[in-house]
């Protein structure tokens, strides 16, 4: 089967866009490091469905009809924001605990916790029904077909699948966990600001 589309370049530019530090890459970080790698693989878990969510509406047309109603990408804009700085407020309250994890503050979460952290992060970026939306429309023919579709989909979806897992088993390596158990309140305070910053940036940028 002919592909009619250029899968190494589509999937180069998802793993630059996916590997490069951002909140779920943040947050996949802060649970593995701060709750353990069953927690952090399921944050993962998370974030890689609400990747492949919006894959998905991106490449049934979804993100041009969100583009064209921007009404919906303002209330996700808002509501990405919002959980942002809730992050960064959580991360700021336990840097200045001399006890607690950041992420144990408010109780251990579960892995049921973690995963639904991980898409409601996800899927409250604006960018990333952007990203989606500019990847099918420049590397996917406008008259693909569904088997063309599924494909790019599931390669994309599996790629970023493994690196956010990566990012959760990396950080939550015995070494990473007791060097994080050593400098927690200085981590928490850089995920407050990382989480801050990027909770203005959601919050100001124009998503024309």
């Amino acid at each position: 089967m002919s592909l009619a589309v250029d899968l190494p370049i589509i999937l180069s530019a998802a793993f630059i866009a996916t590997g490069s530090p951002g909140p779920a890459t943040l947050g996949i970080a802060s649970m593995s490091m701060g709750a353990g790698r069953r927690r952090g693989v399921a944050m993962a878990l998370g974030v890689a469905t609400g990747s492949l969510a919006w894959s998905s509406a991106a490449a049934l047309g979804l993100g041009a009809i969100m583009l064209a109603n921007t009404w919906i990408l303002e209330v996700i804009r808002y509501a990405g924001a919002a959980y942002l700085l809730y992050l960064a407020l959580r991360s700021a309250w336990s840097a200045l605990r001399p006890q607690a994890s950041p992420l144990k503050a408010a109780g251990d979460p579960t892995s049921a916790e973690a995963y639904r952290n991980g898409l409601v992060l996800h899927l409250t970026n604006p960018k990333a029904i952007l990203f989606f939306g500019a990847l099918y429309s420049i590397g996917v023919p406008p008259d693909a077909p569904p088997a063309t579709l599924l494909v790019v989909i599931a390669a994309v979806g599996l790629q970023s699948t493994l690196i956010f897992l990566t990012y959760a088993l990396v950080f939550s390596s015995g070494r990473v966990a007791r060097g994080f158990a050593r400098v927690r309140r200085l981590c928490d305070g850089l995920l407050a600001v990382a989480f801050g910053y990027a909770g203005f940036k959601v919050l100001t940028a124009h998503l024309r």
